[in-house]
């Protein structure tokens, strides 16, 4: 199985649109034995896959205190993010979603929407306010 794994991601490249990555994830979900699992045991898994981005980020800010014993437990945002992206992907599959389309549908929404960026308080936080356009 992990020859057929190998040839399938080696069909992949840089150039690689998202609906081939998502129909690549669809084939590797099917071959791990992960298709059957729903929506809402996915959503579960994606909700913990943004938790440990969020340690893999926090373990890369000097400011914020982190459990140094335990630092290597944590992975690099770069794994956290496509552990966050394979699983997006794999809720796709099992809504019947094709995520490039939905990305440029909202695209098209929030182009006719009217964007704003105040600072606040601190200059590290920003507050993004959305207004819709009458």
């Amino acid at each position: 199985m992990e020859s057929v794994q190998q040839e399938l991601l080696k069909k992949l490249s840089n150039q690689s649109s998202i609906d081939e990555i998502q129909n690549y994830i669809k084939k590797i979900m099917e071959m791990r034995g992960f298709n059957k699992e729903k929506s809402s045991d996915k959503i579960l898994l994606l909700v913990e896959e943004v938790g440990e981005l969020a340690k893999a980020i926090r373990k890369n800010e000097k400011k914020l205190g982190i459990d140094k014993t335990k630092e290597y437990n944590y992975s690099s945002i770069e794994s956290e993010i496509a552990d966050v992206f394979i699983v997006l992907l794999s809720i796709c599959d099992i809504l019947n979603i094709n995520l490039f389309k939905a990305f440029l549908d909202k695209e098209e929404e929030n182009i006719k929407r009217i964007w704003s960026v105040s600072e606040l308080l601190t200059t590290n936080t920003i507050q993004v306010v959305e207004s819709r356009a009458s």
